[in-house]
């Protein structure tokens, strides 16, 4: 079973973010790294790069598949982890620990349509 961590917002295409005032951290979810293997590379936007919900905005790559990552929020993007373009396998460790890009939104209320940790779990089973 994958973990799930409460007080976040999960994209059905499992992505979760973390809000911190007009800010939002984005990383993919331990489903889906669970459902990706070893992850070998990460796409990740640039930033000042815009970012527009339920649009493509980077990649994940692993040995077995590349999955498309789909922004669960709108805005610009203000700071990348970059200890990912050295390090993809940090997703795997700590999909939770490790973000991939932070955002400043520009529309908070499409936090409101994100799912709440029980439904993206009941979702996943």
């Amino acid at each position: 079973m994958s973990t799930i961590v409460e007080g976040l917002r999960y994209a059905e295409s499992h992505e979760w973010v973390k809000v911190e005032s007009e800010y939002a951290y984005v990383g993919i979810t331990d489903y889906a790294q669970n459902a990706l293997g070893n992850i070998v590379y990460v796409d990740m936007p640039e930033v000042d790069d815009e970012v527009f919900k339920d649009e493509e905005f980077g990649a994940v790559e692993s040995v077995k598949a590349a999955s498309d990552l789909i922004s669960p929020v709108s805005g610009v993007v203000v700071e990348i982890n970059e200890k990912l373009e050295e390090a993809p396998e940090l997703l795997n460790q700590d999909a939770f620990g490790n973000w991939i890009m932070k955002v400043k939104l520009t529309d908070i209320s499409e936090l409101d349509s994100l799912l709440d940790a029980k439904t993206y779990e009941a979702m996943c089973e």
